[in-house]
Parts: C-alpha cells; structure tokens; sequence
C-alpha cells in the first residue's frame, strides 16, 4: 500500500509562488507515473504534471507548461510541484498520484494523496 502524504498550498497574489510536496512511505513502481492533479468544480479533476517513474520524463499539460515544474528529490520519495506566476485561474484543490496511468486520465491512478488547497487572489 503506497501511501501519499501532501505538503504546501496556501493563499498567494496572483504572480506569486508556491511549491507543493508529496512524500510517499513506499517506491513507486517503475512502471507507474508519479503526477499531480488539480480539482474544480467547473473543471472537475485534471491531470497537471506527471513523472515518469522509471524514466525521470516529465510530462505537463499546456495549462501550466512553462510556469510549473515537477520533480523528485534524490531518494526518489518526495515529489515536488514548483508554482510560478501563479493566476487565479490556477485556484483548485491540488491532489498528488501514483499509478500506471496514461498520465492524464484519473482512471489510471491507485493511489491519492490527501489533497491541499492552493488560491489565488486576483
């Protein structure tokens, strides 16, 4: 049972930063997508950024390319979502993943973390 355990998420001004963590108690397979998710009520639930776990690839959705980056550390038992020019628009409940994906679609994760709100405030 992988467990996922999120960090992070506040109250930013738009243009602002936030990082966001995900530590998890097991290794994620090699074959699955370690990824990060966003959730509204108009949008429902997205997929954002993912990494591959065997790989390292990283993958993101055009949304957010070019102001988030996703990683790992080290040891491979925390993933990061570093937030740039943060937009109100990017105001969700953001959820942390494993599973064997595809990458975008929430059908293909097991696991979840707990969830953590990030705002942004025009």
């Amino acid at each position: 049972q992988i467990d996922l355990v999120q960090s992070g998420g506040s109250s930013v001004e738009a243009g602002g930063s936030l990082k966001l963590s995900c530590t998890t108690n097991e290794d994620i397979y090699d074959y699955y997508y370690w990824s990060w998710f966003r959730q509204t009520p108009e949008k429902g639930r997205e997929a954002i950024a993912a990494i591959g776990s065997y790989s390292g690839k990283t993958f993101y959705d055009n949304s957010v390319k070019g102001r988030f980056t996703a990683s790992r550390d080290s040891t491979k038992t925390t993933l990061f979502l570093q937030m740039n020019n943060l937009q109100p628009e990017d105001t969700a409940m953001y959820y942390c993943a494993a599973g064997p994906g595809p990458w975008t679609s929430v059908s293909g994760y097991n696991f979840w973390g707990q969830g953590t709100q990030v705002t942004v405030s025009s």
